[in-house]
């Protein structure tokens, strides 16, 4: 299958992503799936192909608008590829795997941490009753590694606004940044 029968309504728009396109590992990764919690959807690139059309109405544009299609283009393709037998953290979860691909395609650290540690907010927000300290460890992670809040932000909203998606782990990781001065409150309450 093609890339733009993958990720319906798909079309390249720089060489980037015209390589990311025709490369046999991607097209393996947007083929994966079937719907399930969070994903009704189903596949891997019908979630992308929703990320993509999402964005749109937005009005992203230029370098931001570019690293946004790289991370949705490359966030979750690498699922497929986790190790059902092992824990799925580390080097066996897909994001770190996602991101082991897309360090072949970019040196720029903002996007490679934000496609490695996407999840992390949810996951946080998710356990945060049980594990208090936890939450702290994580946060103060999150908060050294990710060093452009506002893409990754802009990023986990973006990935969040699909439909099976609780947008209250996003509001809450927006606090959380916006308590750590990470981003301005005005920042965090912009439109989607």
């Amino acid at each position: 299958m093609t890339a733009a029968e993958l990720v319906p309504g798909f079309v390249p728009e720089t060489d980037l992503e015209h390589a990311l396109a025709r490369d046999p590992v991607m097209l393996e990764g947007w083929a994966w799936g079937a719907p399930r919690r969070g994903h009704p959807e189903g596949s891997v690139g019908r979630h992308v192909a929703d990320l993509l059309e999402q964005l749109e109405p937005w009005g992203e544009t230029g370098a931001r608008r570019e690293e946004l299609r790289f991370i949705s283009l490359v966030h979750d393709s690498l699922k497929f590829a986790v190790s059902p037998w092992m824990l799925r953290v580390g080097e066996n979860h897909h994001a770190m795997r996602a991101r082991r691909f897309a360090e072949a395609h970019t040196s720029d650290e903002r996007l490679l941490v934000t496609i490695e540690l996407h999840d992390r907010p949810y996951y946080l927000w998710r356990t945060k009753w049980i594990f208090r300290r936890s939450e702290r460890r994580g946060l103060e992670v999150l908060n050294r590694r990710v060093q452009d809040a506002e893409l990754f932000v802009r990023f986990i909203e973006l990935d969040g606004s699909t439909e099976g998606k609780n947008p209250e782990p996003i509001e809450w990781f927006k606090q959380q940044l916006i308590a750590r001065g990470r981003i301005a409150p005005t920042d965090a309450t912009a439109p989607s």
